[in-house]
Order: C-alpha cells, then sequence, then structure tokens
C-alpha cells in the first residue's frame, strides 16, 4: 500500500516529513485558500504557493504536456531560477521528476512516449508549525503508455513549501511513493545518466555557474556521475547572484544520489538513481519512497549553510508523524 496524506479533521496523517514540516499543497480547482502571509492559489491547472503578493513556488498539477512539475521557482528576494520547456530542449520542464519504466521513457515527450496524468488530489492549505506556515498536499499520478494508457506505476506526490527564514531559504519538499498497479507483481525503472529529479535552470543562469557537492567537490569534473547527500549550483539569475540546491535524503534507495551535472551548452542538475548503470526494481507490496528537497537562496551561499538546512531535513525526516 503507498503512503496516504490526509489533511482533513484533527486525526490527519502526513508522511514523516511532510507531517515534521505540517504544511501543504494538495490540488482543487477555482478557488484560493490561506492563512496570514502564505496562501495558496488554485487554477484548473497550476497551484501558486505566494508569500503576501509575492510567489514562491508554481505547480503544474496538470501534464504540460505529458508530466506535471514545478514550473516556477523563486528566491527570497523574487529572482526566478527555473526554466520551462526551452526551445532546445521542449521536454525540459522547470523542476521535474521523471524515469523509464519497463522500457517505456517518461522523461521525453511525443506520442510514443509515457505520460504521467494527474488522477485525483485534495484542497491547498496553510497550517502553522513551529513559528512558521508551511503549504503541504498530495495528488495522485497514474504513469500510463502508449497507444492505449495502460498502467504502469502509481504515484502518490506529497509536496511542502515554505520559506525558511532563519536560512534565508526558499524551500520545496517532495516525496514520491511508487508502486505497482493493481494484477502486477513488479516493474523496472531503468534511464539515461540525467534520468530521476532533474532541474533546468533560466537561461541566464547557464553561463558562470559553479557546482559544489556536501563532499566539497567543485565543478562538472567534481559533481557528475558522483555520489553525494546533495548537490548546489550558483549562478546570476537575471543579474542576481543565487544559489540552488537539491538533496537526497536519507532512507532513499541507493542513498546518497548519484548526481548530474553540466554548464556546456546549458546548464542542468539532476538527482538520480543511477538507473543507466543499474535498473532498480519495484516489487508489488513494496512501494519505492524517494524524499528530495529544494532550496533557493539569494547570493552565493557557503557550504556551511548548505550543511546546516541537509541536517536540520534530516531531522525533521527522522520525526514520527502526529
Amino acid at each position: 500500500m503507498s503512503v496516504h496524506a490526509t489533511i482533513i479533521g484533527p486525526k490527519r496523517t502526513l508522511p514523516n516529513w511532510a507531517a515534521a514540516l505540517g504544511a501543504g499543497i494538495l490540488f482543487v480547482a477555482g478557488a484560493a485558500y490561506g492563512q496570514g502571509a502564505l496562501r495558496a492559489e488554485a487554477d484548473q491547472s497550476a497551484v501558486v504557493i505566494k508569500l503576501g503578493d509575492k510567489p514562491l513556488v508554481r505547480y503544474q498539477y496538470v501534464a504540460n504536456p505529458a508530466k506535471p512539475y514545478v514550473a516556477e521557482l523563486y528566491s527570497p528576494a523574487g529572482a526566478s531560477v527555473l526554466r520551462d520547456s526551452p526551445f532546445d530542449h521542449k521536454h525540459h520542464h522547470g523542476l521535474m521528476f521523471a524515469v523509464a519504466v519497463d522500457g517505456v521513457d517518461f522523461w521525453a515527450e511525443g506520442d510514443t512516449f509515457g505520460l504521467q496524468k494527474h488522477r485525483e488530489g485534495s484542497e491547498p492549505r496553510v497550517i502553522e508549525r513551529d513559528g512558521r506556515s508551511w503549504v503541504v498536499g498530495t495528488q495522485k499520478i497514474d504513469w500510463v503508455a502508449p497507444p492505449d494508457d495502460k498502467l504502469l506505476l502509481r504515484e502518490e506526490r506529497t509536496m511542502v513549501v515554505g520559506r525558511m527564514a532563519d536560512l534565508g531559504a526558499t524551500l520545496v519538499g517532495g516525496q514520491c511513493v511508487l508502486e505497482t498497479p493493481p494484477g502486477k507483481d513488479s516493474v523496472t525503472l531503468t534511464g539515461s545518466p540525467y534520468f530521476g529529479l532533474g532541474m533546468r535552470f533560466v537561461q541566464s543562469m547557464d553561463k558562470g555557474g559553479s557546482f559544489l557537492n556536501a563532499d566539497g567537490k567543485t565543478g562538472v569534473k567534481g559533481t557528475n556521475d558522483a555520489r553525494s547527500a546533495w548537490c548546489a549550483y550558483s549562478a546570476a539569475a537575471d543579474g542576481k547572484p543565487v544559489t540552488v540546491a537539491m538533496f537526497d535524503l536519507p532512507g532513499n534507495a541507493r542513498h546518497p544520489a548519484t548526481w548530474f551535472t553540466m554548464d556546456q551548452g546549458f546548464a542542468y542538475m539532476a538527482a538520480t538513481l543511477n538507473l543507466a548503470k543499474e535498473p532498480l526494481k519495484i516489487q508489488s507490496g513494496k512501494p519505492l519512497v524517494l524524499r528530495y528537497a529544494v532550496a533557493v537562496w539569494d547570493g552565493k551561499v557557503e557550504k556551511a549553510k548548505i550543511d546546516q538546512l541537509y541536517q536540520r531535513l534530516v531531522k525533521l525526516a527522522e520525526q514520527k508523524p502526529e
């Protein structure tokens, strides 16, 4: 069985780290919800999380055209760091998660590729926890194959959005629970070296940036195809220095992640399961649970501050749900 997140009523339960943070992004059309300065605004295809009148995140929950993804992500000062569907790789969508399932490619897009279809979700809600406001929630996604939308994989995706004011960062966290569909004994995940949780940066960040990982390795030479708990990229977003870090949390399969990084032609970063070298099988009744987080700071951030946030996330992930 997959992990369920129910936030209606006093006995709500959430996956561990979502419960520890306490807040949520769920998906319903046609309304705005909020408490205090942090709020969620939803329409027929996307949810925007705002702090006051400034956006933090826009999540495209209806496939556009083939998968849900984080389309916009902003630093505390309002610098936008994600690029959606650039001309050179139309299938690159901001911050997205995709792999191949039983030989069907869900990374690329087109009539012969897989589709991640929104199945259902819940109402956005803001919750106060430990003096902070957070938005948390869950979306159920069917991974289907052409030409007849054969169900290959089921996903329950929980997201957490908020501002870590004391560390000066915007934070997006996510948990994916991947399981076989009814009647299927197993599925096998494969992919290219960059398949996983990938991030395409705005065009202005393609040049002049620098990579750094949790083990102190730098540049593409030091970080690409290296295993590490986190990887960060610092560059100028439309003239404003920013740092973006992606975290692979303990408990994930093959932790620490194998990273894909590049800065030739364009900049890209992805946390992968090393599927290009070692396929991963999901057995019926034994779902694969993956937890990641992404933080954005203004300015070039030192390794110690990134480590500090990582350690805080690890402690949150260890807390039990209420």
